[in-house]
C-alpha cells in the first residue's frame, strides 16, 4: 500500500510540475521579440546605458524566453557566471581576455564562447576598450556574477 501511495504521489507531483511550467511559460519571457535593425556602430556613450564605477556600460536589446542579447562596452574584471552561458562577438577593440585558465588574444570579428562556470574577463585592451555583443542563455540573474582574483 505504501508503494502505491508513494508512486501516485510522485506521479501527481510530476504532473502538477508539468502543468505549472506549461501555464507559467508565457509569463517568464520578459518581453516579446520585435523585428528591428540595431545600428550598433552608432551606439556610443549614454546610448550604451549607464556606466558603472569602472566605466563599463551594458544595454540589453532583446530579452525573451531563454536568452538575452545586449551590447557591452568597456573593460571588466575577471569573473564567472555559475548559471549562465555567454557568447561575445567582438565589434571593436583588440587585446587579451581571460578565458578559462589562460589569456587569449581577441580582435573585431572574433566570437568568444563562454560556458557557465568558466572564468573570463580581466580584459587588457591595446587601445580602445572592447565593445561586444553578448548573448546570454538562460538570461542572467542579477546575482549570477562572481568576481575572481
Amino acid at each position: 500500500m505504501n508503494r502505491v501511495a508513494t508512486t501516485l504521489s510522485i506521479a501527481a507531483a510530476f504532473a502538477a510540475g508539468c502543468g505549472v511550467t506549461h501555464l507559467l511559460r508565457p509569463a517568464l519571457a520578459a518581453e516579446s521579440i520585435t523585428a528591428q535593425v540595431i545600428h550598433t556602430g552608432e551606439m556610443e556613450g549614454d546610448k550604451l546605458g549607464d556606466a558603472n564605477k569602472t566605466g563599463f556600460r551594458s544595454k540589453t536589446f532583446v530579452s525573451a524566453d531563454g536568452a538575452t542579447v545586449s551590447i557591452q562596452d568597456g573593460n571588466v574584471p575577471k569573473h564567472m557566471h555559475p548559471n549562465t552561458n555567454e557568447m561575445q562577438f567582438i565589434l571593436e577593440g583588440t587585446g587579451t581576455v581571460w578565458l578559462g585558465d589562460k589569456e587569449v588574444t581577441v580582435k573585431p570579428g572574433d566570437l568568444i564562447v563562454i560556458p557557465k562556470g568558466t572564468p573570463h574577463g580581466g580584459t587588457k585592451p591595446n587601445g580602445r576598450a572592447f565593445k561586444a555583443i553578448a548573448i546570454k542563455t538562460p538570461p542572467q540573474a542579477p546575482d549570477d556574477t562572481k568576481l575572481l582574483d
